[in-house]
């Protein structure tokens, strides 16, 4: 029998999309999801389970789409991820569970995560399903960060019974996914909703809440609180220390995104957030936040965006469905391209930047080509505006005012990868303050870990007691 191909999403023109903040991806229909739904083969041992973080029972909802049971299908996901219309947009399941599908072995993989932004998507639309809460047990937890590692924390600790709070330190719960990631990728409301659900939950949500300053975990754990879990992520903004960067015109990716995302600025002047509008842009790294703040520039009215990148094509970190999104839009990639110095004019202002070209040698121990310069090969891009992408790093706060919490020597907190533990007896870490930046997934993935070995460690504490956790 011939495989039927895999079924592609519907997307926004490019010359039309890359003008307007609209989703970009335009989501399955019931007719496209049920032909996508019938190439999976059901398999009795189904390797793609163990290519998702989170453990998302991929074949069972798939086969609830397949009788058209899309509401069971969407709670059958839920019964795992507390986050499934993100997951749906922005999870790379292509390095995931689709790379373990055994259909790729010979064809093209199940598309898992468009289903899973499907039947999430039906269920918002026709109604989310009331959130049962599980019987309280008397035990409270603290969430730091309301990212995708502390909400899905949250969630999974709430499903137990806990007392669970939140403390955000933005005006918003999200974290990278509401000051991040653009509208065009994820929508806010989608974001709004899942969080929605796990307060639904009855996890508590504190914003404005910067722990370490108005509250330290020294202070939570001696009011009451049996276990803390930091997910704050890492946030603080990373430069090359080249000159020139202190010129008008350059922005980090972190404050460049926060002031289109978080604080709307592409609506200005109906939110008042004002932002730099270069007409031509480089933006500096290869990264998934380097594709969303190119294609952001273009969207807020750039006429020509760079990419400077000092590796290949190949060796580009992002996705390949954002740099494909990216090249459709009219995004420039300036590859093998290293900055050595911004220019500027008199009044202080970028008026362009001079980019060494690169070459490739042989991978390293850790099988990445590594660049060296050219000599001479010094060339000058003229941009007014540059937005530096190339990382970020962790926020000290916490490790300055938790001594005897232990960090590596980048200032990340040092934890169990199985279970999330530090070094400070019931108190958990995951996500990117543990491992620098990394993808959403495995933040969540994270997150969950934690929420077991949180509820080992207050079942072990209070074993002896009458009242034991479930």
């Amino acid at each position: 029998m011939k495989q039927i191909p895999r079924q592609e999403m519907p997307v926004q023109d490019p010359y039309v999309r890359n003008r307007n903040f609209e989703e970009v991806a335009l989501g399955y229909d019931e007719e496209l999801a049920l032909v996508e739904a019938s190439r999976c083969l059901g398999c009795r041992k189904p390797l793609c389970v163990k290519g998702c973080p989170v453990d998302v029972p991929i074949p069972e909802f798939i086969a609830l789409v397949k009788e058209k049971k899309y509401l069971e299908a969407a709670r059958c996901v839920k019964s795992r991820n507390s986050l499934p219309a993100v997951c749906g947009r922005v999870c790379p399941q292509e390095t995931q569970c689709e790379e373990m599908c055994v259909l790729k072995k010979k064809y093209e993989p199940v598309a898992i995560g468009r289903l899973e932004r499907f039947v999430s998507d039906y269920e918002m639309k026709h109604g989310v399903s009331e959130a049962v809460k599980a019987p309280p047990i008397g035990r409270k937890v603290a969430i730091l960060g309301a990212g995708p590692a502390g909400i899905t924390c949250a969630g999974d600790l709430a499903k137990l019974g806990y007392e669970v709070t939140i403390f955000e330190a933005l005006h918003k719960p999200g974290g990278v996914l509401v000051y991040g990631i653009p509208e065009f990728r994820l929508p806010k409301r989608i974001i709004e909703a899942e969080v929605g659900y796990v307060e639904s939950l009855g996890v508590r949500l504190e914003c404005d809440v910067v722990a370490g300053r108005a509250l330290t975990i020294d202070e939570l754990l001696e009011s009451g609180y049996d276990a803390v879990f930091i997910g704050t992520g890492a946030g603080a903004p990373s430069f090359m220390n080249i000159p020139g960067e202190n010129l008008k015109g350059v922005y980090s990716a972190n404050e460049y995104l926060t002031r289109i995302n978080l604080m709307k600025a592409y609506r200005f002047p109906e939110y008042d957030t004002p932002v730099n509008i270069g007409k031509k842009v480089a933006v500096v790294g290869g990264g998934n936040v380097a594709m969303d703040a190119s294609r952001s520039a273009l969207r807020m009215g750039a006429e020509e965006v760079h990419i400077v990148y000092r590796r290949g094509m190949t060796e580009l970190p992002a996705r390949a469905e954002e740099v494909h999104h990216a090249e459709e839009e009219g995004i420039i990639f300036d590859l093998l391209c290293c900055p050595t110095r911004i220019l500027g004019d008199e009044n202080g202002w970028v008026n362009g930047i001079e980019v060494q070209k690169m070459a490739l040698c042989e991978p390293d121990e850790s099988g990445r080509c590594r660049p060296v310069p050219v000599c001479g090969s010094e060339t000058i891009l003229e941009v007014d505006m540059i937005i530096m992408s190339i990382g970020t790093k962790s926020n000290p706060i916490i490790a300055q005012t938790t001594p005897d919490l232990k960090v590596n020597r980048w200032g990340y907190i040092i934890a169990d990868d199985a279970t999330g533990a530090t070094s400070k007896p019931g108190v958990y870490a995951g996500g990117d303050i543990v491992t620098g930046a990394a993808t959403v997934i495995q933040a969540m993935g994270a997150g969950k870990r934690a929420a077991r070995a949180i509820h080992d460690y207050v079942t072990e504490k209070y074993r002896n007691q009458k009242e034991v956790p479930r």
